[in-house]
């Protein structure tokens, strides 16, 4: 099959979709978790994270960076939710928390040592991320891109890898101050997921909902974006074979599209719908199951 051609004004490493193309200044909105219990929940998103409350009613939170209150992830309770095996579930790999510059997250990785607090870390060359696990398991990436102009290409990719990170200079980027809670600015950055495969995957997502393919060659990976991006989407077959995340687990129930418009929100709810995919309304959103159960919400704003 022939890849579509890029569209004019198109980032040169994008596939765009076939029909309906997401809008290049759309924004991801708040992640929404079920977790097993909301108070040792909300003491590690407080704590570990930097995150603070900015409202906690019955079995519900939502939380927000400080001195901010734009809602970037809400805590539901199950209790008794199953954790996240080692393997992982269909669903969620990591949520991304993007920090606003390298020196916060420079303060972050110092933050986490006074902690005691272990973390993977990787150099992505578009950007530099530290790696977690919630109390149920569920992953967490905290990064800073580096400059849009500094991002290299190499042939018609854009060049990401998994390299080593140097911590020590990352801290030091944190210029001595210390980690005060995830600052003014931080905002969720993109969504990772495991899925069973990855061309029902682009179905879903490029086909239907309208994303562009990054053509990056990453094996077992196809990433996802709007506008250029490095990757507001990506989706795995890691954990291929595993069960997808049931009601009675720890989970990401949904991750949000914020869209210019109504008629941006009405358009990819088309789309999906065209492509054979069921969505419904939720007041004046629309939310759309993907093919492992993952809500995907589009809203304005």
């Amino acid at each position: 099959m022939t890849a579509p051609p890029a569209r004019e004004g198109a980032a040169p490493f994008t596939l765009a979709p076939p029909g309906y193309q997401l809008p290049p200044d759309l924004r991801l909105g708040p992640v929404r978790l079920q977790v097993s219990d909301l108070d040792r929940s909300l003491a590690y998103y407080e704590r570990v994270i930097g995150f603070h409350a900015i409202e906690k009613e019955g079995s519900s939170a939502i939380l927000g960076a400080h001195d901010d209150d734009t809602p970037l992830v809400e805590l539901r309770e199950r209790a008794g939710a199953t954790p996240v095996p080692r393997r992982g579930r269909l669903g969620l790999f990591h949520f991304a928390i993007l920090l606003p510059d390298r020196a916060s997250l420079g303060r972050f990785v110092a933050h986490l040592a006074s902690l005691g607090e272990r973390a993977g870390m990787a150099d992505h060359l578009v950007s530099e991320a530290i790696y977690l696990s919630d109390p149920d398991g569920l992953g967490i990436e905290v990064y800073a891109d580096r400059p849009r102009n500094s991002w290299r290409m190499e042939g018609r990719s854009i060049a990401m890898a998994t390299l080593p990170l140097d911590a020590q200079d990352l801290a030091s980027a944190g210029g001595g101050e210390r980690w005060t809670g995830a600052p003014a600015g931080t905002r969720i950055g993109h969504v990772h997921l495991h899925v069973g495969d990855l061309e029902t995957a682009a179905s879903f997502y490029h086909a239907g909902l309208g994303l562009d393919r990054v053509v990056i060659d990453f094996p077992g990976a196809l990433f996802l974006s709007a506008g250029g991006y490095h990757h507001h989407l990506g989706t795995n077959t890691w954990a291929a074979g595993a069960a997808p995340a049931t009601d009675d687990d720890a989970r990401l129930l949904e991750w949000t599209l914020a869209l210019p418009s109504a008629k941006d929100v009405a358009d990819a709810a088309q789309s999906l719908t065209t492509a054979g995919f069921d969505v419904r309304r939720d007041r004046r959103d629309v939310v759309a199951l993907d093919p492992w159960g993952t809500g995907v919400r589009l809203t304005t704003g």
